[in-house]
């Protein structure tokens, strides 16, 4: 079995690799970086008006989350998927490539969940969707998806996964503590009048 710190290294790679940069780039977008919050995620290269390439890097964004996850687990074993998986999210979050300021991470969990099995994938989105319709308001969504994913994780018997993406969710908190202190302050956009910053 391959060490797992080997795994978290190469789920580091997989998660640093910047889509929303380069995917912004190539359609002549420019630096996503000097667009709208900064952010290398979805939403924010939504708001360069591409509604395909903003897809395209939620689906890429989301994909190599859960390659890093199944690469670890056939070649590496559950705790090397494990690794990944962290690697993967820190890779997304802080890539060395970006001197360290990636996305917020909300669409590499996704991808995390989904490497570990596709019920708490759906977990995932179910719950993403389904609290931004309820609050009107996209980053509450993007903050809960994890959690719900972590408890399907639990009820299919992975509770070493479920307690990973139950991690990786609070840290998704942290990534999202400005979009926090708005909805404190009763300013976080709702839904339909500008799209907020929580799909990085």
């Amino acid at each position: 079995m391959t060490h797992p710190l080997l795994w978290l290294f190469v789920g580091y790679l997989l998660g640093s690799i910047p889509f929303g940069l380069i995917l912004t780039r190539l359609s002549g977008g420019g630096d996503i970086r000097s667009i709208g919050s900064g952010n290398i995620g979805a939403t924010n290269v939504l708001r360069t008006g591409k509604k395909g390439v903003a897809a395209a890097t939620l689906l890429l964004d989301a994909g190599k989350g859960a390659l890093a996850v199944w690469l670890a687990a056939r070649y590496g074993g559950e705790w090397a998927a494990l690794a990944a998986a962290v690697g993967a999210f820190a890779g997304h979050v802080h890539p060395v490539w970006l001197k360290f300021r990636g996305g917020k991470g909300v669409a590499t969990l996704l991808g995390i969940s989904l490497g570990f099995s596709i019920w708490a994938a759906l977990g995932f989105a179910a719950a993403w969707v389904g609290v931004a319709l309820l609050t009107r308001i996209s980053s509450v969504g993007g903050m809960a998806a994890g959690f719900a994913a972590a408890i399907v994780l639990g009820l299919v018997e992975r509770p070493y996964a479920g307690l990973v993406v139950a991690l990786l969710s609070l840290w998704v908190l942290f990534t999202h503590r400005a979009n926090i202190a708005r909805l404190r302050d009763g300013t976080e956009p709702k839904i339909g009048r500008s799209k907020p910053d929580s799909a990085g």
